[in-house]
Parts: structure tokens; sequence; C-alpha cells
């Protein structure tokens, strides 16, 4: 609403009329009065009000009949209608045409910037609601899956195909993939953006709490049932469930979750009554689920049930292409100032086995640039597993010996390696392991190399 707000005052009695219209004006409105309905409809293309303030009982038109018109003119215009005692009932009416409010005959005008200051209100509040719904809808829109354009363009036409659907989705992926990401793109991007939109972790429910949880209780259902519990199956009605770690459902509880998704309609604990649900399921796995059914820990029957639309995001090592990708996107998320990344650093970490996928890159990238100098990430700052990736092999096989023994070997490791890079070049090796060249001749003698 703009800050000069204008208001449209309709009363045939011209004392009420001029009254409220001079104390608007005193407020800093642009008021315009009228006499009748007919004369606010063949001014309004000269006069576009904010709100329209108007009586009930006029003749010719009334302000029920000026209330229809006005609102198929504009259907944002804000009403409000003022009516004598006996016509309260007419009023009520009125609100459910479309009115914001209405005043009964006599009032003081405070009355009226009483209501002014409660239309603001609401009026900042959906304000505020339209940026954050941007804010959302920019944060999940298509763009936020970074990646290669040929790599994604495969995922993003089964988001487009499935996301105004009913149909249940399965993610599939190991953690860190994306697989939560992909869920708010799905459900961010469907009809069901307006409506609840319910996450669930299986993985931290523990198995006396799941069914609860899922399809809340009534009271007194079980010890310490106290009160009836709304589960988020039903806080999900209308809207999108997700259902995360869906390998960690209890087996004996899968038919429950079966018989849900069929017929579309659960019971809560302790009750026999069945209460209709509309929800979109999206569920994600980290773990093979066709092998938990061959092992009998998962059914076949929810397996491809929830198996209609699958989804697969490959882990980040099969993902070569998005590395470099998401490496410069998180460097532009995190740096303050302008930072680059050199090739060795770049091409070792493109080289690296990613087991925590995306989200250890995320990490690391966010370390990195807090750690870069100069403004530049260089290969001598990455952690060693990632520049020496035999190190973690040098610490599995070592578990149980002396500590000594254990420093003695990473030594060795981080010697020859860096002997190796520089083609047994001393000066250079020594650069490389952040040593004066007489300490890695001592080293070299005491190790033998």
């Amino acid at each position: 609403m703009s800050e000069k707000i204008k208001i449209a005052v309709v009363d045939d009695e011209r004392i009420i009329r001029i009254t409220i219209a001079d104390e608007l004006r005193d407020k800093n409105y642009i008021v315009k009065e009228y006499a009748n309905a007919q004369s606010v409809l063949i001014d309004y293309k000269d006069f576009l009000p904010d709100i329209l303030i108007t009586d009930i009982k006029m003749p010719g038109m009334d302000g029920i009949e000026l209330l229809k018109k006005i609102k198929q003119l504009n259907s944002n215009i804000i009403v409000i209608v003022m009516s004598a005692f006996g016509t309260v009932n007419i009023a009520v009416e009125a609100m459910k045409l479309g009115a914001f409010d209405y005043l009964t005959k006599p009032f003081n005008t405070d009355e009226i910037f009483i209501l002014l200051d409660k239309i603001k209100e609401v009026a900042s509040i959906k304000e505020e609601n339209k940026i954050l719904r941007k804010t959302i809808e920019k944060k999940y829109d298509f763009s936020r899956f970074i990646g290669d354009e040929k790599t994604n363009e495969e995922i993003f036409n089964h988001i487009k195909i499935v996301a105004n659907t009913n149909t249940s989705v399965l993610i599939t992926g190991e953690t860190g993939t994306g697989k939560e990401l992909l869920t708010n793109i799905i459900h961010f991007n469907s009809n069901r953006i307006n409506k609840p939109f319910i996450k669930v972790s299986c993985a931290v429910l523990s198995k006396e709490i799941f069914e609860s949880e899922l399809f809340g209780h009534v009271k007194g259902a079980f010890t310490g049932a106290e009160y009836d519990k709304v589960g988020r199956f039903e806080l999900a009605n209308n809207g999108t469930i997700y259902l995360d770690d869906i390998d960690d459902i209890p087996l004996e509880l899968q038919v429950k979750l079966l018989r849900v998704l069929e017929e579309r309609e659960i019971e809560k604990v302790g009750s026999a009554k069945a209460i209709p649900i509309d929800v979109r399921l999206i569920a994600s796995t980290k773990r093979d689920l066709l092998e938990l059914v061959k092992e009998g820990a998962f059914r076949e029957d929810l397996y491809y049930r929830l198996k209609v639309f699958p989804i697969n995001l490959p882990p980040l090592r099969e993902r070569k292409k998005d590395i470099e990708h998401l490496i410069n996107f998180y460097i532009d998320k995190y740096k303050n100032d302008s930072i680059t990344i050199e090739n060795n650093a770049l091409n070792a970490l493109i080289n690296y086995s990613w087991p925590g996928n995306i989200r250890e890159l995320k990490n690391l990238v966010e370390r990195l640039v807090l750690l870069a100098r100069n403004s530049v990430i260089s290969k001598n700052i990455l952690p060693l597993t990632i520049t020496n990736p035999s190190i973690k092999n040098t610490f599995s096989n070592t578990l149980g010996q002396p500590l000594d023994k254990t420093v003695a070997n990473l030594e060795i490791s981080l010697i020859s390696n860096a002997l190796e890079n520089t083609n047994n070049n001393k000066t250079k090796a020594a650069k490389l392991l952040g040593l004066p060249v007489s300490t890695l001749r001592t080293k070299m003698e005491k190790y033998g190399l």
C-alpha cells in the first residue's frame, strides 16, 4: 500500500461525510467524498482509491451493491461499511462479500483510525509474506541444484514431469548428495507450494514413538498419552510430507505406512476412526532398498509403492564435471573479497573421492575461504587426506601401534610423496612440505630414504 493512501468516503448524509473526510485529511490521507454510490463508479478511473468507506443504506444503489461492483473493478480495494444499529446483520453479510470490517453508527472517528492502523498492519504482513515467498521461490528454483548442465538436465526434466502430480517420489543417493534440497525444489515448484510441508527424519525417531509421531494418538492410548496428539501425516494434509531415511522405518510399521498410501487415510494410535488425508509423499534413502527387501528388512510391496517415480542422485565422485561448478559456487557464497583457486588445488579437489559428497565439499570450501592467503586457495592449505590420499590408508594400517611409530610412518609417507611429486628435487620437496632443506635431509637420513 502506497505511503499516501487514497480514501473514498460515500454517505448521503452530508454532515457525516464531511466530518469523516476532514478528520482523514488532518491525518494526511488523500480523501474524496461522494453523496451516492453511482458517482463513485463514474469517477473511479480518475480517482482510484485504496480504501472505500461507504454507508449501507443510501437512495438508489446501496452500499452492498457498490461493494460488489467496486470489487469487480478492483478485487484488492479495501472496503469498510457503515451501518445503523438495526442493520448490523447486513454489515456482516457485506463482510462475507469481501468487506474488510464494519462500523456501527453512531461511532467516534477514532474507531476509523483504529481500523486504518489494522489495515496498514495487514498490508505490511501481506507485503512481508510476498517478499518471503519470492525469497523461498528463488532459494528453491532449479538453479539451486548446482552442477554441469547436461548432468542436471535429466533430473530437472523428471522434476518438471512429477512436481504438479500426486505421485510418490523416491530419491536415492548417498549421504550428502542433495536429497533434501531436491525435495524442497519439488515441493516449492508444485501446486502444493502454499500448503504444509512436513519433514520427518526417520533415523532419529525411536521405535516406541514412531507410530505416534507419524499418525498421532488419542488420550489414554498408552502410558503417558495424557492428551490427543496430531501426527505428521495429519499436519501435512493437503501438502507434502518428506520421509528422510525411510529405510529406518521399523518393519512392523511398514504395513501401516503402506495402508496409508493405498487408502489415503490414517488411524491414530488408540483409535479405530479413519481420518481421510490428501498428502503427497516424497521419501529418500541412502541404502539400496531392493537389497533390504532381499534381506527381509524391508517390505517388497512398500518398496514398489514408494518407487512409483524414482530419482537417483549419483555420488560426487561420479560427477567430476560438477565439482568445479560447486567449488566456484561455494567460494562465491562464503567469500568477503575476491578469491581465486590455483589450478593444482582445483585438480586435487576434482580428483578427490568425496565420501561425504556435496555436504563435505561445502564445509571444506567454507574453511578454505577462511584459510586462503592473499585471497588465493593454494594446494598447501588443502587437507593432507586430499593432497595425499594414501595417508588415510597409512592411519588405518597403524592402528594399535605406538604413537611414535605411527608418526614416523606418516612422515615417511609425506616425504616420499613430496619427493615423488618433485622428481626427487629436495629443495622443491622441502618447500612443498614447509620445511627447511636441512631438516628434510636430516629426516631422510633418519628414515633411510
